[in-house]
């Protein structure tokens, strides 16, 4: 900076011009960045992934889905279609039966001895152990080990992976086909949950007020309503079937994403940036879905995630009380319904429902724990 001879104090004035020497510094500038720069989004992926738990669940759900698209159209078996001859059947996998894991075998009691002898009713080869005699009065009886396959006149090479129900209806094939039902039930109640939210907390928390007020007091009264009144009445009015399900989660489900909008809206409407956009004349809709809905999306995704499950299991709760899907159409819940009546008689008709309904639940829940930690904010740039 250069600065006028008659600006300077009188002291030094009074110094010869010689005498001063122009003084150079040596400018130091930042060191440039070596890395890419990354963006929210991107970073909140790269932490995602490097979540193991996050990984394996995601990947589970993924497997899962792809499984209910792919499985029901390969097993050469409909869903609806019956054979009571081979009703319950035990599971039984290829390679695994050789082993003696899921081989179709089943454990007969209080069988006369007489009677495995007679051809008709064991055909040769089914008896494959009697396990105990014992009398029964003057009767003795035995408790045999069978292969339930020759036992029902199931067709060499022919399998059921999962076994039949009571009806000889493959649960292979209706367990997946289920899954595929509860999973587009779940998906469509939580996305039609997720744009009602979205717009009503928008529109409460952005002008605030007696809208606020109204809107507010209104979510209270519908979060009043009784869950399973609701849905009778939707069954009454629509019949039994996927609409009336979706309806029925729909009805309150998305109060919870209305109060996290309508929240996020009170916390960034007043900020800078958005004061300086309202006085340069832009229109409100824009101020809403471009300036400040942005900064709620990592919460609302966070959150439509977490709802997933519990879309799932309200699904299979109806269902399992008998306020389901159609027959013959399946769902987690109704097979789980089912398969309770015969527990201690077929437990796998049980078995591998829970097991799925279990992984989905277990999955989605650590996939948004993970989807949580990622997209905070605080943990920006984190390793």
């Amino acid at each position: 900076m250069i600065v006028e001879r008659d600006r300077l104090p009188e002291e030094l004035q009074s110094i010869p011009a010689e005498e001063f020497r122009r003084s150079e510094r040596d400018w130091q500038t930042d060191e440039r960045f070596t890395t890419e720069p990354i963006g929210f989004y991107k970073d909140a992926l790269r932490r995602l992934f490097s979540n193991k738990v996050s990984v394996v669940s995601l990947a589970a759900i993924v497997i899962i889905i792809v499984l209910a698209l792919i499985v029901p159209n390969v097993t050469g078996y409909g869903y609806t279609e019956q054979n009571v001859k081979q009703k319950n059947l035990p599971s039984k996998v290829p390679g695994l039966c050789r082993l003696g894991i899921l081989d179709g075998t089943r454990v007969l009691t209080n069988i006369k001895k007489t009677s495995i002898s007679d051809p008709k009713r064991y055909p040769e080869g089914c008896v494959l152990e009697v396990i105990r005699e014992y009398k029964a009065g003057k009767q003795t009886v035995v408790d045999v080990k069978v292969d339930y396959y020759k036992y029902c006149g199931v067709p060499e090479g022919e399998y059921h992976w999962m076994g039949t129900d009571y009806l000889g209806r493959d649960i292979l094939t209706r367990l997946f086909k289920g899954t595929r039902i509860s999973l587009m039930i779940a998906f469509l109640s939580v996305v039609t949950n997720l744009i009602i939210g979205v717009v009503y907390g928008s529109v409460a928390g952005y002008y605030g007020g007696r809208v606020d007020l109204f809107l507010t007091h209104l979510a209270e009264v519908l979060d009043g309503l009784p869950y399973i009144v609701v849905t009778i009445l939707f069954m009454l009015w629509l019949g039994s079937g996927m609409l009336s399900i979706v309806l029925a989660l729909t009805v309150t489900g998305w109060i919870g994403t209305a109060r996290l909008t309508r929240a996020q809206f009170y916390r960034y409407k007043g900020r800078e940036y958005v004061l300086a956009a309202r006085t340069l004349g832009v229109p409100d809709k824009k101020l809403i879905f471009r300036h400040i809905l942005p900064n709620t999306v990592g919460p609302l995704i966070t959150r439509a995630m977490i709802a997933v499950p519990g879309a799932i299991f309200s699904e299979s709760f109806l269902a399992y009380i008998g306020l389901g899907i159609k027959p013959p159409e399946p769902s987690i819940g109704i097979l789980l319904s089912e398969g309770q009546k015969v527990l201690l008689q077929y437990p796998n008709q049980t078995f591998f429902p829970a097991v799925l309904i279990s992984v989905l639940m277990i999955a989605f829940n650590m996939l948004s724990n993970g989807l949580r930690d990622a997209m905070d904010p605080s943990r920006r740039g984190e390793d």
